[in-house]
This record gives C-alpha cells, sequence and structure tokens, in this order.
C-alpha cells in the first residue's frame, strides 16, 4: 500500500506560503502575559518582568520576533 499522494494533490515544492498565514499577530495589544505564554515560559514575577522589559524595548514586535 502507498502512501504517497497523487500529483494533483501536492502542493508545488516552489510555492511559497501566503505572508497572511505566516503572521500570528491580531493587531491587538500582547500583554506581558501573552509575551511569556509564546515564548514556552512558566508564569513567574521574574518571567513576566523580562516580558515587561522587552515589549517596553521592542513593542509589539517582540511577539512577532518569537512566533512570526
Amino acid at each position: 500500500m502507498s502512501t504517497s499522494q497523487p500529483d494533483a494533490s501536492r502542493q508545488s515544492e516552489d510555492r511559497a506560503t501566503p505572508d497572511s498565514l505566516l503572521h500570528t499577530r491580531t493587531g491587538g495589544e500582547v500583554s506581558p502575559e501573552d509575551l511569556v505564554l509564546a515564548s514556552g515560559k512558566d508564569l513567574t514575577p521574574q518571567n513576566l518582568e523580562w516580558a515587561r522589559r522587552k515589549l517596553a524595548e521592542e513593542g509589539p514586535a517582540a511577539m512577532e520576533k518569537i512566533l512570526p
């Protein structure tokens, strides 16, 4: 039994994924809690302070650097 897909249903390898599918930002504000969770860290006072500093320095772009 073959697991390969028919040629018609395969995506072309030279097709790029549209930007609208790659970005996670919704246009809303990013909270320190959002940044901590997106980075895979636990919600601790130290991690929340790290996120506050990162958001103060980089703004919402901090989230995009973690989740493009």
